[in-house]
């Protein structure tokens, strides 16, 4: 088994990552190096927290190693002097012989391991990921001119790097007493990051662990979330229209700038480029009003210069994800609030059954039908699911308070303070490897969960903001993988510091993690291991407190930005105008599924009769066809015989009055607004009828017919 638990993480932390990044992200439509940057960030940080409870039980078991042969060690050094005395007996007792764990990794692996994945980590975070975020927000129409914007962008970002290292560099050089070594430098630049990471990191998991546990309470109380999404629903109604505004703000602007350049102009390609990123609808209107046949003239118009298009096309790539997300965001929330309000419903029904308001159309599956029915359902939304969501919440209630105990406490090693310290302890001296290893995984995991959590929920205006159903933008997956690969590194380093396997912190003689002895030595900069990693984490109370009173949303709501607090007039507004959003989508919803029922009911009712009419109607037609033809081909049979055929004009007026067509069109209320129009539909128009006007095709100046008139 040696080797396999690692292989087997490696994969399954592979499809969580590409699971994640499909709930976000959008494989048609995003780019290949978006996709690719995105998940491999995410890998990488997911797989240091699943690995590291792997490397923690193998060092314990090199530990029970080490202290093995000391121990052997002792009666070889004694042995001159048991002779003197062998009445005297060890008071030393004999420890608990190692035994292997079953996820024990060899020698040699985890080492390199660690410094793969730690090294390609900080390399996409600070040098490659924030390229690619800008080459991705580029406006460019070519390759080269997307790596132009993205090299210009960042030349103060990699700008103040090069100044920072080579300040860096003279201010060792000018000190002869300094004698950095290579491996001195490298765990320098290792601590600043992870002393940038650890700031980060302890605002974000400060919300977390009293956020996450807040949440799970709020949701067991249906009357709380649903007017909570009463509050959701009328401000994404006004980013909704604020984005349809925007869209057809930069729609008009393409239309101008699509009408001014035609199709032989030098920039039309770009103009091309930009119609495509547009929806459908406004690429058929403004193909529609295109005269492809007018060629442009430079003496008399002016038009756009490339740079200007650049910047449209920036502007329409973004104006279209933002309406897209909104509108899809829009119908989640709407019918997220039409559960709850069936919730609402169903919990005073007294026959115990779930009953939806707008059924589903699709047939029920095997699950619905024999496991999850609507007697199930009942029990789980309107009774065990509260009372799940009231334990859970309870339970993460414990874990957040036994992670800021340990986080104030953790420097303390005599005696163990720590928690989670003494959890591991106690289950090092049996040599528990599995109880080590679901330990750290199970304390690791809630600390990346109120981290990841936060960076899942917070939003910098529309900058950056992760929406799952595929509407992120490739710019805030790029920002988020950027972001977990700058706190995982010192979230992981926290955790061993909690667990005393960190001996920069705990100063323990003790056998080191791989993972430690790949960050390096913190005392080179004394004052940060002895400091800032000590007493830095002690704010999280603070950061509690006012995550608990909600000190933040106060203030965010105090400065115009719509918070909900429940105390509030202008949340009391939107609670109502949300309410009224509701009910009037639910109306037309209802109006919609009102019309298919009775649509389907008349064609039930009367589709059959109306098939058995047409096949015997079909039937008698046939026969009458038959039997005419018959009658003609006689007749026609005895003319020939008798009589000779008619003269040419006859004939041709026999076959202008076949070929007549039996309606006329009139298209004067043809629109030319393509959207006005229904898809599928033909444009608006009268049909006439040409009973008079088939009778006057042939009629000559003297009312008289002019085959008849005829010699």
């Amino acid at each position: 088994m040696s080797g396999a638990a690692l292989g087997i993480e490696i994969v399954v932390v592979f499809f969580l990552a590409l699971f994640l990044l499909h709930r976000y992200g959008d494989f048609r439509k995003q780019q290949r190096m978006v996709l690719f940057g995105t998940l491999l960030a995410w890998y990488l940080c997911f797989l240091i927290v699943f690995i590291l409870p792997l490397d923690v039980s193998t060092t314990i078991y090199k530990q029970c190693k080490i202290d093995h042969e000391e121990h052997a060690s002792v009666p070889t050094a004694s042995s001159n002097h048991t002779a003197a005395n062998t009445s005297v007996t060890p008071t030393k007792s004999v420890p608990t012989p190692c035994y292997k764990p079953w996820s024990y990794i060899p020698d040699g692996i985890m080492p390199v391991f660690w410094r793969v994945v730690y090294w390609t980590s900080q390399c996409l975070t600070w040098l490659l990921l924030p390229f690619m975020q800008s080459y991705a927000r580029s406006g460019g129409f070519s390759i080269t001119g997307k790596i132009k914007t993205a090299l210009i962008e960042n030349a103060i970002y990699y700008g103040t790097y090069l100044l920072i290292f080579g300040s860096l560099l003279i201010y060792v050089a000018v000190h002869p007493q300094w004698h950095l070594s290579w491996y001195e430098l490298q765990t320098i630049g290792i601590t600043a990051a992870n002393t940038w990471g650890l700031f980060l990191l302890v605002l974000l998991l400060g919300y977390g662990l009293v956020e996450i546990p807040r949440s799970y309470w709020n949701a067991s109380r249906h009357g709380h979330l649903l007017i909570k999404t009463y509050f959701k629903a009328s401000k994404l109604m006004t980013e909704k229209a604020d984005a349809e505004e925007n869209l057809e703000d930069v729609m008009e602007e393409v239309r101008k700038v699509s009408e001014s350049i035609k199709y032989n102009h030098p920039l039309r390609k770009y103009i091309d480029t930009i119609l495509r990123k547009c929806p459908v609808d406004y690429q058929e209107k403004m193909g529609r009003n295109m005269d492809d046949y007018e060629d442009f003239d430079d003496k008399q118009n002016t038009y756009p210069s490339e740079k200007s298009l650049v910047k449209l096309h920036k502007q329409v790539i973004y104006a279209v994800q933002r309406h897209n997300r909104t509108r899809v965001q829009w119908q989640i929330l709407l019918q997220q609030a039409i559960h709850l309000e069936d919730v609402a419903k169903n919990e005073t029904s007294s026959a115990h059954q779930f009953v939806h308001s707008f059924p589903s159309s699709e047939p029920a599956g095997w699950f619905s039908r024999y496991v999850y029915t609507p007697t199930a359902e009942w029990y789980w939304e309107c009774f065990l699911k509260c009372w799940f969501y009231r334990l859970l919440s309870v339970v993460l209630t414990l874990f957040s308070v036994a992670v800021v105990w340990s986080e104030c406490t953790f420097f303390s090693t005599r005696p163990v303070l720590s928690l989670f310290a003494v959890f591991i302890q106690l289950a090092e001296r049996d040599y528990n490897y599995l109880y080590i290893e679901m330990a750290c995984f199970v304390t690791i995991f809630f600390l990346c969960t109120c981290v990841y959590s936060t960076v899942f929920r917070i939003r910098v205006f529309n900058y950056y903001y992760l929406a799952s159903h595929h509407q992120t933008d490739a710019y805030s997956l790029q920002f988020s993988g950027m972001l977990f690969c700058r706190l995982t590194p010192p979230l992981c380093l926290n955790f061993l510091g909690l667990i005393h396997m960190d001996s920069a912190i705990s100063h323990q003689q003790k056998e080191q993690t791989a993972y430690t002895s790949i960050m390096g030595s913190m005392r080179v900069l004394s004052f940060i291991a002895n400091g800032f990693y000590i007493y830095y984490p002690m704010l999280i109370v603070i950061l509690c407190i006012a995550t608990y009173f909600s000190l933040g949303t106060r203030c965010l709501n105090l400065l115009g930005f719509q918070q909900f607090v429940g105390d509030s007039e202008m949340t009391s507004d939107l609670i109502d105008e949300g309410k009224e959003l509701i009910r009037r989508e639910k109306r037309k919803r209802q109006r919609i599924e009102d019309g298919e029922n009775r649509r389907r009911e008349w064609k039930e009712r009367y589709g059959n009769q109306r098939e058995d009419y047409t096949a015997r109607n079909r039937g008698s037609h046939e026969m009458k066809e038959t039997s005419y033809s018959d009658t003609v081909a006689a007749s026609n049979n005895r003319q020939a015989k008798y009589s000779r055929s008619g003269s040419r004009s006859e004939r041709d007026c026999i076959e202008l009055l076949q070929d007549a067509e039996p309606l006329d069109f009139n298209a004067e209320t043809l629109t030319d607004d393509p959207l006005e129009a229904e898809p599928g539909r033909h444009a608006g128009g009268r049909y006439l009828s040409m009973s008079s006007s088939r009778s006057r095709i042939f009629t000559t100046s003297d009312g008289k017919n002019k085959c008849e008139a005829e010699p």
